[in-house]
């Protein structure tokens, strides 16, 4: 039998996907670690919930629930389901949605803002419990720069294969470093200041058009969507499916947990360490990837240091971070000592890191 030679990193599209064909992370919503399947109802606009999808959130107030559901499309086992909790009529320049945004580095032969600009292709598994036209958009990092593409939901409560071409866009800067070099979204809703023409790329920050429903603006409504995929090309080939370490490695570039959430448990050992002073202990432990850029660091509950008896830790603050390792100081209210060993566990709660864009 003859075997066919294949480029390293370069698998035939019929296998499904080759090199990074899809340029959305956890597209099909399998990875959160930030909340493990909870719902959660964001309070503040470009807030992250599923691993790299942030809602926006118009007036900044809670107006609707977001979690993992088992509830998907078929071939995937998993969706992202938004509720309505709060309704909201958007005027101005509001507007609701959920958003991706793909780092440079990811959509850099794209050649956008040149004239080689090359068309993408954007498609999707959605559900919605209310009927007729959405709104999907790109954006430049500035907003400068919009397309907007429509979509219709033509039957309530039952999910729908969505395919969307883009020709690229020979104007406008694109960044093609670590920054947010395209914004996607999913409109559902939208003032009329953010409202234009569809089709056609625009030199103004645009998502949605007239005809955009108002999701936002009806109780109890849901909107399900599962199989993102953003990829170069005139054509909507089969959706990238990942090995799960693969989509978690590609999500921890931008954010790290070491929390109950993801360990599913409490105080779990995750560093070692030497006390500073009677009130301060260090700990260095490197990523499992390197992140974006140097991270910050977030401390939940009472993560404790242990070395003998175990020592409630009251805050934490960066101890020189890198793109490959964190240095953290963590203060507590007293008994520790310089120079010891200690162990770090996430007593009830732990750390994250995050350098999303």
């Amino acid at each position: 039998m003859a075997l066919t030679t294949v480029s390293p990193g370069l698998l035939d599209s019929t296998a499904q996907y080759y090199g990074f064909k899809n340029r959305i992370i956890n597209g099909a919503m399998v990875i959160d670690q930030r909340n493990a399947g909870a719902s959660v109802t964001p309070t503040a606009d470009q807030t992250y919930t599923l691993d790299r999808w942030k809602i926006r959130n118009g007036s900044g107030a809670g107006r609707f629930s977001v979690i993992q559901s088992s509830t998907s499309a078929a071939n995937f086992p998993t969706s992202v389901l938004l509720t309505v909790t709060t309704t909201s009529a958007p005027s101005g320049t509001e507007f609701y949605g959920l958003e991706q945004d793909v780092e440079g580095y990811n959509m850099a032969d794209f050649g956008w803002g040149t004239a080689n600009a090359q068309s993408v292709t954007v498609s999707f598994q959605v559900r919605s419990s209310l009927t007729g036209t959405y709104c999907v958009s790109l954006r430049n990092n500035g907003a400068s720069r919009s397309y907007v593409a429509e979509f219709t939901v033509n039957a309530a409560n039952t999910f729908e294969t969505k395919t969307i071409t883009i020709e690229g866009d020979t104007s406008g800067t694109w960044l093609t470093t670590n920054g947010a070099g395209i914004l996607f979204m999913v409109c559902l809703g939208s003032g009329s200041t953010r409202e234009g023409t569809a089709s056609s790329w625009q030199s103004s920050n645009i998502v949605a058009t007239s005809n955009q429903v108002d999701w936002i603006n009806t109780s109890s409504a849901t909107f399900f969507i599962t199989g993102v995929q953003l990829e170069k090309g005139s054509t909507a080939t089969s959706f990238d499916y990942r090995p799960y370490e693969t989509e978690l490695a590609l999500c921890q570039r931008y954010f790290i947990a070491f929390t109950n959430t993801v360990f599913g448990g409490s105080n779990n050992r995750i560093a070692a360490g030497s006390g500073a002073s009677s009130t301060v202990v260090r700990f260095g432990f490197p990523f499992p990837v390197a992140m974006r850029s140097a991270p910050s660091v977030t401390m939940s509950g009472t993560p404790r240091a242990e070395a003998g008896s175990a020592i409630s830790i009251t805050s934490a603050s960066s101890a020189g971070m890198n793109i490959y390792s964190a240095g953290i100081d963590c203060s507590a209210a007293s008994g520790l000592t310089a120079g010891t060993a200690y162990m770090m566990d996430t007593g009830s709660g732990g750390y994250s890191f995050s350098a999303e864009l």
